[in-house]
């Protein structure tokens, strides 16, 4: 989101240079244009350095590695860093820093500076797109590994309903034939005694 917006930023930059290096405009125009652009500048590297998570900074450069446990066991494979210096987005680093629009002059060579940052910027967005991909692909795995795991352990320890609703039956019939048996055998011993 901070880069998108950094983007937007140069855009404007770019809307405001070429403004600025046509002659259709005076020099009091330009200081109005370049006060803009001095302010979009300020925002820009407001923006690198307030971009945080986790109270770790993502767009100054600051800060080390970080690490990013995407995987179950405890191997390079299940772990993923992330460079906050290779997604450096301060003025200083995207070279339009030094840009004014003050003048004709000084606003065509700025086009330059400029079109070098939004390409700069591009291959930062780039960097975190596919980092951010990765991840998501990591989650659908994690997902599909924990659905995996779940039916596994289920087919293991659920019962089968119909196998064991059968063999209760059986038993049930076995017991009362059995049951039935010795009644009826109970009953033959008593008649004979009857009639001694």
């Amino acid at each position: 989101g901070g880069m998108n917006e950094i983007s937007n930023i140069l855009v404007r930059f770019r809307e405001l240079a070429i403004q600025a290096a046509s002659d259709t405009i005076g020099d009091t125009e330009r200081g109005f244009i370049d006060k803009e652009v001095t302010q979009l500048k300020e925002e820009i590297d407001r923006i690198s350095q307030s971009t945080e998570f986790n109270s770790k900074k993502l767009l100054s450069g600051e800060g080390d590695e970080v690490a990013i446990q995407i995987g179950t066991g405890n191997s390079e494979e299940d772990v993923f860093l992330y460079d906050p210096t290779r997604t450096l987005t301060t003025t200083d680093n995207l070279g339009v820093d030094g840009i004014s629009v003050a003048d004709r002059a000084g606003a065509q060579e700025s086009l330059e500076s400029i079109d070098g940052a939004i390409e700069m910027l591009a291959e930062n967005r780039a960097e975190l797109g596919a980092l951010q991909n990765r991840l998501q692909a990591a989650v659908n795995h994690l997902k599909i590994y924990d659905e995996n795991l779940s039916a596994a352990k289920s087919r293991i320890r659920d019962v089968d309903m119909a196998v064991e609703t059968a063999e209760l039956t059986k038993q049930n019939i076995l017991t009362s034939a059995g049951t039935a048996v010795l009644s009826q055998a109970n009953q033959n011993a008593t008649q004979a005694l009857k009639l001694l």
